[in-house]
């Protein structure tokens, strides 16, 4: 079946308003803000489970990802079968040639009982000119999860205050965002505060700045500090914490494996000779944060950290439900592997 020309972009913050006008067979995903890209996916996921795709299949496309796969998939739906989620992920964001064909020939047939959600990284300028990534932004609605800027974050967080029924003036959200260091994830936490602080309304600077002095409180930042000091005792006591105030399973998996990135990127650098704090420096890591990870590359080796992201991986299935275990359990494991 032809498609339709939907070729729509949008942002992720205009996602959860297109989504309740109805499903589309095809949604991209790109940028380099895990945050978004993870909540992009998620509401798009749930949407599809309300709309009655019941059933999931996940591939995600590696070195010797085989395509046929991906093509059997959408072809064996049965006469019987519901309709289906199919959660294409290419981290690299680069399919290949024989995967830009594939890609190019499946989004020319898409299926209404398919909906598909391709996800991919941040794409440079020459990826953006393929043939492969024109024919997805033909038929898709493309959502980008880019980092937000240090300038449009106070309207990022006044956003994100008005889908809980708070609001505050703009010198208050200067403050945060300068509280934030422009860090999303902390922003993000920060928000998540408010809610549970305080009731719908216009807040004051006051309340917001004592809800954010508040350094009482455990955070993920202080846990993967932790982590990379190697403080495995504080590493548990923290993630503890977390643990008892309900903090979210998939915030704590995204700052550590967030850190692992980073090592595993820098270590590959000094395999072939770079230094250490130029890679952090080329990687543009917050300054609070070059100090700790240059120790903790200093102290690990490639191999381990690889492993760790791979453990990291299977975690983020488990909490989306693909395997089964007991994810704190498993985040403490993945935490003392690294302070090791």
């Amino acid at each position: 079946m032809q498609s339709h020309n939907s070729n729509m972009r949008i942002s992720n913050e205009d996602l959860p308003k297109n989504l309740t006008t109805g499903l589309k067979p095809l949604y991209v995903v790109h940028g380099d803000a895990m945050l978004l890209a993870i909540e992009a996916a998620d509401s798009i996921r749930a949407a599809a489970r309300d709309a009655g795709y019941a059933e999931r299949e996940t591939f995600t496309v590696e070195q010797h990802f085989k395509w046929d796969e991906l093509r059997n998939s959408v072809q064996s739906l049965s006469l019987f079968a519901d309709r289906k989620v199919v959660d294409i992920r290419i981290p690299s964001g680069k399919p290949g040639v024989e995967g830009g064909k594939a890609l190019q020939a499946y989004v020319a047939e898409l299926s209404p009982d398919v909906l598909t959600l391709i996800s991919l990284p941040k794409l440079d300028w020459t990826t953006q000119k393929s043939q492969w990534f024109g024919a997805l932004e033909k038929h898709a609605v493309m959502i980008s999860a880019d980092d937000i800027p240090r300038n449009a974050l106070p309207r990022w967080i006044a956003g994100r205050l008005k889908r809980q029924a708070q609001t505050t003036d703009n010198a208050t959200l200067e403050f945060l965002a300068d509280r934030c260091e422009g860090n999303l994830l902390a922003a993000f936490q920060e928000i998540q505060k408010l809610a549970l602080l305080f009731p719908a309304g216009e807040l004051s600077y006051e309340q917001i700045k004592e809800a954010v002095m508040d350094v009482a409180r455990y955070d993920v930042f202080k846990l993967t500090e932790a982590m990379l000091s190697g403080n495995k005792t504080r590493f548990a006591r923290i993630l503890e914490g977390l643990r008892a105030e309900g903090t979210a399973t998939v915030l704590v998996l995204w700052a550590i494996s967030e850190d692992i990135r980073v090592l595993v990127k820098v270590l590959n650098v000094t395999q072939h000779g770079g230094s250490i704090s130029s890679a952090l420096r080329d990687m543009r890591v917050r300054r609070e944060k070059l100090g700790i990870l240059e120790t903790a590359a200093r102290r690990l080796r490639l191999n381990h950290v690889e492993r760790a992201l791979r453990q990291a991986a299977l975690l983020d299935k488990t909490i989306k439900g693909l395997r089964s275990g007991d994810v704190w359990d498993e985040l403490l494991q993945l935490g003392i592997r690294v302070a090791k």
